[in-house]
C-alpha cells in the first residue's frame, strides 16, 4: 500500500497522505515516499502546473508519528523531514494544502510549506511542541510568523491551543474555510482557476514572491527587476486569443 497516493489529471497533481487508520501520522517511511513524489514533480513543469496536498480519511494528519519514533524508525538523514518541507516550498508549481480534521505540529509545519491552504470547517490546527517538551525543527518558528504575523504566531505556539477552520481563515492561516464535504472540490476549483493562466507566470510569481521575502523592500524590488523571467513562451498565443 502506498503511504502517499498520487493522481495526475490534466495539469493537476493530487498527493494524498494515505494512513487513515493512523490519522495520516507522519512516519519516516511516509516522508520517503512524499519526497520521491516532490522530486519527480519538480522536474515535470511541462506536464504539471499545480499541486494539491491532502489527507485521506477524517484528518489531514495528526502530526509526527510518535509510535514510529518510539519504535526506532528513522529517516534517511538527520533533517530529511525538514528538507522535504523545504522541497515542497521550493517546488516551481503552486501547492495548495486541503486540510480537514487534525493538523497538529509536524503536519501544521507541512501545511505551512504549501503556498496556500483551504480548511474544512472541522479543521483543527495546533502546535503541540510544548505538550511534549520538544522544539521545532521543521520550520514552525519561521513559517508560522510569516503566515499569521509575529504576535499571533507566538500566542499559538506558546499556548498550544487549537485553532479552528473559521479562525484559521480569519487570521490568514487559511485562504478559506469551507464545509468538509466541499473541501476537495473547492480546492480543485481553485487549482483549475490557476491552471487557466500561464504556467510560466505561476512559476515566476511563486519564485519572485518567495525569494523576495529574503530581502528588504528596496532590495526585493531590485531583485524582482533583475530576476523576473520576463515574457513567457505562451505570450503570443494568449495575445492572439485575447477577446475571442
Amino acid at each position: 500500500m502506498a503511504l502517499v497516493e498520487r493522481t495526475d489529471d490534466n495539469g493537476l497533481t493530487i498527493l494524498t497522505l494515505n494512513r487513515p487508520d493512523a490519522l495520516n501520522a507522519l512516519s519516516p517511511s511516509l516522508f520517503v515516499e512524499l519526497r520521491a513524489h516532490i522530486d519527480s514533480i519538480a522536474k515535470s513543469t511541462d506536464s504539471i502546473g499545480c499541486v494539491i496536498l491532502c489527507g485521506k480519511g477524517r484528518s489531514f494528519s495528526a502530526g509526527n508519528d510518535l509510535k514510529a519514533i518510539q519504535s526506532g524508525e528513522v529517516a534517511p538523514s538527520r533533517h530529511f523531514q525538514a528538507e522535504t518541507l523545504d522541497a515542497i516550498e521550493a517546488l516551481p508549481q503552486p501547492v495548495i494544502a486541503a486540510v480537514q480534521g487534525h493538523c497538529y505540529t509536524g503536519s501544521l509545519e507541512l501545511a505551512l510549506a504549501c503556498d496556500l491552504l483551504v480548511a474544512a470547517d472541522d479543521a483543527r490546527f495546533s502546535d503541540t511542541h510544548g505538550k511534549w517538551g520538544m522544539s521545532p525543527t521543521w520550520g514552525m518558528s519561521q513559517r508560522l510568523p510569516r503566515r499569521v504575523g509575529l504576535l499571533k504566531a507566538k500566542e499559538i505556539m506558546f499556548s498550544g491551543r487549537i485553532v479552528g477552520g473559521d479562525e484559521a481563515a480569519r487570521i490568514g492561516l487559511a485562504n478559506a474555510c469551507v464545509p468538509k464535504d466541499q473541501l476537495i472540490n473547492h480546492t480543485i476549483t481553485m487549482a483549475r482557476t490557476f491552471l487557466e493562466n500561464s504556467w510560466f507566470t505561476l512559476r515566476a510569481d511563486k519564485m519572485l514572491v518567495n525569494k523576495g521575502l529574503n530581502y528588504t523592500l528596496a532590495d526585493g524590488l531590485q531583485f524582482e527587476r533583475t530576476n523576473s523571467p520576463g515574457r513567457g513562451p505562451d505570450l503570443e498565443e494568449r495575445l492572439k486569443n485575447f477577446g475571442r
